[in-house]
């Protein structure tokens, strides 16, 4: 096929109408048309890139056709764990080998992967090595319960397991599996009946949902907004985890309504998010989706990169600038989104030296990430020599060239 029917073959599976798409790239529905029809010739590499963020192509070749040339976009490398993780996600244990340790033992153990998780710059290969033993005993564990107290606790463990599972799994060239693992997680957390667990699957699922593409917006609001029902009526007597995740799926119910253009709805989610977490410690840092004070700046550059509004983006980062995000993992990804206001803008440059600083604060988060590819690569065929020089050198480090 050639690229105006790969175009159309991927839109039209990503439930987009022409119009839609063409909003979303600066373009009209008909130039959509032009280019599925082949009345308009195939556009340049950074139309092209901007197309393959839309759709959310993990391979650009599938939209390029060029089988020479394949480049992981939304999907990275599968990582040298990956293989560990999941046979111990595909086991079916039926008997227990031995005694499964304790649930406050396991509890133990989660926190201290979380806090890795969040403090190392290998955050996928420190996690991917604690993760399978993690799940083999977390299963044992709901397996071995005595009590209908001690099964509801063994679950709630396992959910968050899984949930740490997906964060290594996402974006991986292993899409069933992401899927298998948050679906387990939902179904842990069901079954333990803690509020925290459940809004933390839910917090999960939703996102999977919405990064399979604008056909899925109605499935992540669904699971988004019925978890929230469930969640504030318990927010007068809540915990600080529980207000915290009620406050993350409240932005999440914004993100998707970025995701979607409707900047009232997401700016209105997200005044709603910041008030939850005011009402925070000062120091308190969620441990799976780093909801916090501190991280509502970062949120913000979201919603106005996700409504794609250079000015506002930018004006955001400096705004967030100064507040110091304590995960590094997160702290990467609020550069890269830094960066992608920066290029909405029309300051590339500057976006290549925030992609430099989330490469120093997490390595592994921006090899994963689509968005920064797409800047990366788009800048190396610059005309400027600096800022194509630049841009080459970061594409190196990300594996997209050779060295």
């Amino acid at each position: 096929m050639v690229f105006g029917q790969r175009l159309q073959l991927l839109r039209t599976r990503r439930g987009i109408t022409r119009d839609q798409l063409g909003g979303l790239v600066g373009k009209s529905g008909s130039w959509v048309k032009g280019i599925e029809t082949g009345r308009l010739k195939t556009p340049k590499l950074d139309m092209v890139l901007r197309i393959a963020e839309v759709l959310r192509v993990r391979d650009l070749s599938d939209l390029t056709g060029d089988q020479s040339v394949h480049v992981d976009l939304f999907a990275g490398p599968g990582h040298p764990r990956l293989a560990a993780v999941k046979t111990a996600i595909d086991a079916f244990p039926v008997a227990s080998a031995g005694e499964a340790p304790p649930t406050a033992h396991l509890r133990a153990r989660l926190a201290r992967a979380w806090s890795a998780r969040h403090s190392a710059p290998n955050h996928r290969d420190v996690v991917g090595a604690l993760l399978p033993e993690l799940i083999r005993d977390a299963q044992a564990a709901v397996r071995q319960a005595d009590t209908g107290g001690d099964r509801r606790a063994a679950q709630a463990v396992l959910a968050e397991v899984y949930s740490l599972a997906q964060f290594f799994v996402a974006y991986q060239p292993d899409a069933a599996l992401l899927w298998r693992v948050a679906e387990r997680g939902l179904i842990a957390a069901q079954e333990s009946e803690d509020p925290h667990a459940i809004g933390v699957a839910a917090w999960l699922a939703a996102q999977a949902h919405r990064d399979s593409g604008p056909a899925h917006f109605d499935a992540a609001d669904a699971v988004n907004l019925e978890t929230l029902s469930y969640l504030e009526p318990l927010l007068p007597d809540a915990s600080d985890a529980v207000l915290a995740i009620t406050g993350a799926l409240t932005f999440e119910a914004g993100y998707t309504a970025a995701r979607r253009g409707a900047t009232g709805t997401a700016w209105r989610y997200w005044d709603q998010a910041r008030e939850m977490a005011n009402r925070l410690p000062d120091g308190y840092y969620h441990p799976v989706t780093s909801f916090s004070r501190a991280i509502m700046g970062a949120h913000a550059v979201t919603v106005a990169v996700e409504l794609h509004q250079g000015g506002e983006s930018v004006r955001q980062a400096a705004a967030a600038d100064a507040v110091t995000i304590p995960s590094r993992p997160r702290r990467a990804r609020h550069r890269i989104e830094e960066a992608r206001g920066y290029q909405l803008d029309g300051q590339p440059d500057v976006a290549l030296v925030t992609l430099d600083k989330a490469h120093e604060a997490a390595p592994e988060t921006i090899k994963y990430n689509g968005y920064a590819k797409r800047i990366v690569l788009e800048e190396a065929e610059s005309k400027i020599p600096a800022r194509r020089r630049r841009a080459s050198e970061l594409a190196v480090k990300l594996g997209l060239l050779a060295a």
